[in-house]
């Protein structure tokens, strides 16, 4: 018995006291940093389940699992892509200002020792798992935009492509060091440019160059899983804001704060105009109103009072709730899910707004905004703007017009009327006569 105890104390010992000699050997790793971007990085990962049951309540029912399906694949594409040559791309050493080489390949050298440039107390290892999250969410957005008519085949390709030739750069630009932007001085604390408008804008090209659905008059088929999403997604979001402070500190806790009270502005601010203009508040309106508050405020989350963060989410929530209801139908776009009216816009008020209100009292790294007298600011944050949307616009394009040579971007009229659950995966979300009857429809046509 005495042999046992002893035995277990040696193991506890082992487990617990080594591994702290080991980390306290470096000298540099800071133990909460690391546990809280550890989380932080999961936080950011479950984003994108959620945005999957976000963007899953408002298809039709017979497009559930292709919807959720694109956002789910692309968790493991993008996965693959970062660690074999994506995270190098962004972060590597800078090639022109445009882009990173690729001195990490397959991870080569990133280790878990900090690294100075990027992640000073937290071991260079964390450092990449947690912008994988935000490399896996951003091209999940943009499907918003093209949901229930594009081809499960040509999507893949899509997302590989498009996360290579325009999310890696945009990253290497704002948030590489030698980036072109990130010199220049524009101010993204968690991917107001990098990830809302290089994904809404993107989403919106995409949209208008497959075209429209046959219907585009669908209502969300089910309001509790588009609630539960948001839920997730809000949850989330302080990984995703907190989190880019790489840090346990006063930046993280306010980026938290305004982070929280941006949401509840925006979603107040869409409902109460929403109420005006229908005459009735709707549940799903406050919860894409939170969503654009939590959107604008992601560029200005680690540089913003908490005043002006109730003031960026008001006007998040009304300027998106305007864009979504009033400026696609005028201009006549099927922006299925409203990727750009949420996250292009959102994000482009957000940026912009990020210049306007940011200042030195709560972030020392940062910079003063227009209010604060530094028009220069201003100046910079509309010129990150602009470049990513003519960046983003022009390779979105082009990816889409090469995959059209080789294989067809939307399914056919029959595949769309049958529903994309069950023309590309054989699959329902739910198993009731409507979905049977495109089932047995649709393969006894084929």
């Amino acid at each position: 018995m005495v042999k046992k105890i002893y035995l277990l104390f040696s193991l506890m010992f082992m487990f617990l006291i080594i591994p702290k000699l080991v980390f306290a050997s470096t000298g540099k790793i800071n133990t909460g940093d690391t546990a809280f971007v550890l989380f932080s990085a999961a936080l950011v990962m479950i984003m994108t389940p959620g945005l999957a049951f976000f963007y899953g309540g408002m298809v039709s029912s017979k497009n559930v699992i292709s919807t959720m399906m694109q956002s789910f694949i692309i968790i493991a594409i993008v996965s693959i892509q970062w660690i074999l040559f994506g995270f190098s791309l962004s972060f590597g050493s800078d090639v022109g200002h445009i882009i990173g080489n690729l001195q990490w390949l397959g991870l080569k050298n990133v280790g878990f020792e900090p690294y100075d440039a990027y992640s000073a107390t937290i071991p260079f290892m964390a450092f990449m798992i947690y912008q994988l999250m935000f490399a896996i969410i951003t091209p999940a957005l943009i499907t918003g935009a093209f949901a229930e008519r594009m081809r499960f085949g040509s999507f893949l390709l899509f997302t590989l492509l498009w996360t290579t030739l325009v999310y890696d750069p945009i990253a290497h630009w704002v948030w590489g060091n030698g980036g072109w932007l990130k010199n220049l001085g524009a101010l993204d604390f968690a991917g107001g440019t990098v990830v809302h408008i290089s994904s809404g804008i993107s989403g919106l090209i995409a949209a208008i160059l497959i075209g429209k659905r046959k219907n585009v008059n669908i209502i969300p088929h089910n309001i509790p899983m588009v609630i539960m999403g948001t839920a997730i997604l809000w949850f989330g979001w302080f990984g995703f804001n907190a989190g880019s402070a790489l840090a346990v500190n006063g930046i993280a806790v306010n980026a938290f704060v305004v982070t929280n009270t941006a949401a509840a502005a925006a979603a107040l601010g869409w409902v109460i105009v929403e109420w005006k203009v229908n005459g009735k508040p709707t549940l799903f309106g406050a919860a894409s109103g939170a969503v654009a508050g939590l959107v604008a405020i992601t560029p200005a989350a680690g540089y913003v009072t908490v005043v002006s963060a109730i003031i960026i989410g008001a006007i998040a929530g009304i300027l998106c709730y305007f864009s979504v209801n009033y400026l696609k139908h005028k201009f006549k776009y099927d922006d299925s899910l409203d990727a750009f009216g949420i996250h292009g816009i959102g994000g482009t008020w957000g940026a912009i707004a990020t210049g306007i209100f940011a200042t030195k009292v709560v972030n020392p790294a940062g910079a003063n905004g227009l209010i604060y007298g530094n028009v220069h600011q201003f100046i910079i944050q509309i010129i990150s703007v602009i470049a990513v949307y003519a960046f983003a616009s022009i390779m979105t394009y082009a990816i889409l017009k090469f995959i059209s040579l080789f294989m067809d971007l939307r399914v056919s009229e029959e595949e769309e009327e049958s529903g994309l659950d069950i023309s590309q995966h054989g699959e329902g979300a739910y198993n009731n006569i409507e979905l049977k009857y495109n089932y047995f429809s649709y393969y006894d046509n084929n």
